[in-house]
């Protein structure tokens, strides 16, 4: 979007929100970069330059408006809405590839050469993989400055910095501010605003979005899904567990007007930028929600629900492999009888975590824990047994991988071949697991009631024959779908 010049200069004229994350305004005179939505007084047309990334814009030598806080905005809805390999890449990036990996863990991963990569990236986003992961970490690094009270050298080994000095050079060049004077500033405004006490061990921050957001759908479904000791929904948040990459944790998310509220604790630092692009990721937080509702509302028997509540979102997970197991043991049975037989699962396999803040208990179990469990333990048909220890075999041994950076249409074909996945089970995990805006479930029956109920076509062939002019936001559809029940997936818990 950065290249039309004249849709971008009205975003910033309007200081229109929504083009958040889309593109940045680099402007010339001052040497700052901004969001489009800066309260500012917009620049001359002439000094602006639209740029398509923070990292672009701190590799041309711009630093981050003090105003604004561009690094804090929520993240282009593009990488959440492709499956080509510069969205992919970026799903990694954002995962920490490149900080765990380099260049060439993240080019293997995606199947190219690191040059190839690197062009791809630079043609579309102004900045290489290794720059755009230094923007990740100045981003981290000032989350860690302003929510903690880490010194300095352990903010900059979490935040994946190789030296004092880089992290010094770094924090000081975006943000034209030295790492004490960023926290000298954070602990005046927290005074001002008379913010809620810090919680010794956690982190807390806000997480943006594009609004609308409704949050009945989104952590309706969370909480009555939630597996105990892994999930729960206490005081108003969802809370769970999580696996990471240097170690666990356990994170709170509570809905709030314009962010959503997030806690975590960590026992690894160095997983902060990690394990907060999860649970964006969970939430679907970099949705366009303009466009999807704009697409849906041109189906007139749609149009009423989206204007009922716009802003849906699609509840996702923060673990794919988890989430398979999951949709198996979910397979034709009610939503409390696969919170009864995960439970199980999660009790016999977990791995325990300590929550003194709650009740959770334990980490969900991984593939490789499952690898080893006893068919005959699980009080499931022998059909849905085979299914499980089939899924649980290729996730644990790679040949079925699952994850953010997932080619959709190649994961579906590997799940399709397996014993027991028919297409209700594939579609799920390609929606909620894999993150396609267009995995759709017209054999769901929540969603042939729902259809039959507004006088669309009922059967799943007719369905999908007529979902083709939602596309490519069919998953979107499907929360519309579903929200006209009255099941607890589509309202928040009292």
């Amino acid at each position: 979007m950065h290249t039309d010049t004249e849709r971008c200069v009205r975003a910033v004229q309007s200081k229109d929100a929504r083009f958040d994350g889309w593109f940045f305004t680099a402007v010339r005179t001052t040497g700052i970069y901004c969001r489009p939505s800066c309260p500012a007084v917009p620049p001359k047309v002439e000094n602006m330059t639209f740029l398509p990334s923070a990292a672009a814009c701190q590799q041309a030598g711009f630093r981050a408006c003090k105003r604004c806080r561009p690094d804090t905005s929520p993240g282009s809805p593009e990488w959440n809405a492709r499956a080509d390999a510069v969205a992919r890449a970026m799903r990694l990036i954002q995962d920490g590839v490149v900080d765990r990996e380099g260049v060439p863990g993240l080019a293997t991963r995606l199947g190219y050469s690191t040059r190839q990569v690197e062009r791809q990236l630079n043609a579309e986003l102004g900045a290489g993989p290794l720059a755009l992961a230094r923007a990740q970490r100045a981003q981290t690094a000032r989350l860690l400055i302003e929510t903690s009270e880490l010194p300095m050298g352990d903010v900059a080994f979490a935040a994946g910095f190789s030296s004092i000095r880089t992290f010094n050079d770094t924090v000081r060049e975006v943000f034209a501010l030295s790492p004490s004077e960023l926290r000298e500033r954070a602990v005046k405004a927290s005074r001002n605003k008379n913010a809620a006490p810090r919680i010794p061990g956690t982190i807390s921050l806000r997480l943006p979005f594009r609004a609308p957001l409704n949050p009945d759908n989104l952590f309706g479904h969370l909480a009555a899904t939630a597996v105990p000791g892994v999930e729960e929904w206490r005081d108003g948040a969802y809370r769970r567990t999580l696996r990471l990459p240097h170690g666990t944790g356990v994170v709170a998310l509570t809905p709030q007007p314009d962010h959503i509220g997030c806690r975590l604790a960590l026992t690894d630092l160095r997983d902060l930028t990690i394990a907060i692009s999860r649970c964006r990721w969970m939430l679907d937080l970099d949705a366009d929600p303009e466009a999807v509702d704009e697409q849906l509302r041109s189906d007139p028997l749609l149009a009423p629900l989206v204007d009922k509540a716009p802003g849906r979102r699609v509840p996702r997970t923060v673990d794919p492999a988890e989430f398979a197991v999951r949709a198996v043991l979910g397979q034709q049975v009610s939503t409390a009888a696969a919170r009864t037989h995960a439970a199980r699962l999660v009790t016999a396999y977990g791995e325990p975590v300590e929550d003194p803040l709650g009740g959770l208990t334990h980490l969900f179990p991984s593939p490789q824990a499952l690898a080893g469990l006893d068919p005959q333990s699980l009080a499931l048909p022998r059909s849905r047994r085979d299914t499980l220890t089939t899924l649980v075999a290729a996730l644990a041994d790679g040949s079925l991988p699952l994850g953010f950076d997932s080619d959709w249409e190649a994961a579906r074909a590997r799940l399709s071949a397996l014993s027991g996945f028919g297409p209700w089970t594939t579609e799920v995990i390609a929606m909620r697991a894999l993150g396609d805006p267009d995995a759709f479930l017209p054999s769901d029956l929540g969603v042939r009631r729902a259809a039959q109920g507004l006088g669309l076509p009922s059967t799943p062939s007719a369905l999908t024959a007529r979902a083709a002019g939602w596309r490519p936001w069919r998953a979107y559809a499907v929360q519309y779908l579903w929200a006209t029940d009255a099941h607890p997936i589509n309202h928040l818990p009292v």
